[in-house]
This record gives C-alpha cells, structure tokens and sequence, in this order.
C-alpha cells in the first residue's frame, strides 16, 4: 500500500523520533511511504479556540495537499480527530465540505490502522521492560482507540504491560487548556503521574506525544523515576 504520512507539526519540531519510527514499522511491513514536506498544521490549536476561519484557512492546503492520497496515517490522537472528526465540522456548509468528508474517510491513525485497516498486531518487536499505558483524551472519546494499542503491545516480545488506574482520566495537557489554566493542568497531570507511578513501570507509553510532553515534563521536574514513550518507538524498536 501506497501510504502518505501525517506528521504533526509538533512531532516535526520537537519529536521526530516518532515519525522516523512509524515510517520504520511501516516499511518493515513492506509499505511505500511519502511524506509531503509542505505540511505544517492541521488547524487545530484555532479550531480549539474558536477561531474557525483561521482554522479553515490553515485546513484547506492540507485538503489540497492529500487530495490524491490513497490513505493517509499519523501519529497523533489529537490531532488524528480533528481530520477524521472536526474536520467534517469545520467544512460544514462550504465549498470544502464534500472534499473533508472524502478526506476525513481515508485517514487513520497509526494504531488504529494496523490494526483495524491492516489486520495486524505483531510487527516483530521486541522491547524487555514493564510499561503502563495513558489513553488520551481524543484518541479514546473520538477515535475509539483502546483495544487496538493494547492489542499491538500485547505482541511485543519481552514487555510487560501493567494498566494504572488513571489510564482513561485527562493528563491535563489538553493543547491551549494547559495555557490557560496551568495550575489546573498541573494538579491533573500529577495525579496522571502518581497514578503511573503505583504500577512500578519504566514507561508510560501512549498514542499521542503530546499527552507525554506534558507528563514527562512534570515527571522531569519533579525528578520522578519514569520515562514516556510514543507507541509507535515501541513497536520500531528489535
């Protein structure tokens, strides 16, 4: 399968790691992958805001830029949701609004993807440490990402999955919300952290970087004795 990478702006900038190790798995898999270079944002820091026109005018290139694109994967929940959901929203009642919707049915995230598209769970990895998963907030209410992740996982040799008992509760990053009530977010993003912390793992793992930004940044701060990880550097790693 021919298949176009959505890379976020956020995991270009600060984490490339991710999209290198989901452009590994895929190709291990024996899929073509491209990645058009002129992406930059989705749009949906303004949509989240309110400011729908800068987010329609930050949207329709992206529109344009995967129009013939046979399928179109990425590495981010969030992010994930505003093409396959929001999208539909933003477009609603304009010109665009036909071209989100044939959009919106062709992209996937990476999870999801393998193994709801694809039918896959084991991808050959193998990766000896005990982790505890964090669903965040769009993947799982928007999305429906739950099974598909723990299924991946579950086939990575050597690893020991341990769930927290706030796996499904917000870290409190939430893109804008942790700007604008940062104490809020805080208290939310240690309780995520504590919660992480009962189940003795090495890792908190996740479908959405930045869900582990915010947490790893705490976790850094107050020196606590665990790490986070995007799932797709899991399964990229032998």
């Amino acid at each position: 399968m021919n298949i176009s990478l959505f890379i976020p702006c956020f995991v270009d900038q600060v984490f490339p790691q991710v999209g290198i190790s989901m452009v590994r798995v895929l190709e291990r898999l024996g899929h073509q992958v491209d990645y058009p270079e002129d992406f930059t944002c989705c749009g949906q820091p303004a949509f989240n805001t309110g400011y729908w026109d800068e987010a329609r005018a930050v949207a329709e290139p992206v529109l344009r830029m995967y129009r013939d694109a046979e399928v179109v994967v990425g590495v981010s929940g969030s992010c994930g949701a505003m093409m396959t959901s929001f999208y539909r929203e933003l477009f609603q009642g304009t010109p665009q609004e036909a071209e989100a919707k044939a959009h919106a049915g062709k992209c996937w995230e990476f999870t999801d993807f393998l193994v709801t598209k694809l039918g896959v769970t084991d991808v050959g990895a193998r990766f000896p440490a005990k982790v505890t998963f964090h669903d965040g907030c769009h993947g799982l209410r928007e999305l429906g990402l739950k099974k598909q992740p723990r299924a991946l996982l579950a086939k990575v040799r050597d690893l020991e999955l341990v769930e927290m008992a706030e796996a499904e509760n917000c870290c409190g990053f939430g893109g804008t919300f942790s700007v604008k009530f940062p104490m809020i977010s805080t208290a939310m993003g240690e309780v995520k952290c504590a919660s992480a912390l009962e189940t003795k793992a090495g890792y908190i793992v996740s479908c959405d970087a930045s869900c582990l930004m915010h947490i790893q940044g705490l976790a850094d701060r107050q020196k606590l004795p665990i790490k986070t990880l995007h799932i797709a550097e899991v399964l990229a790693k032998t």
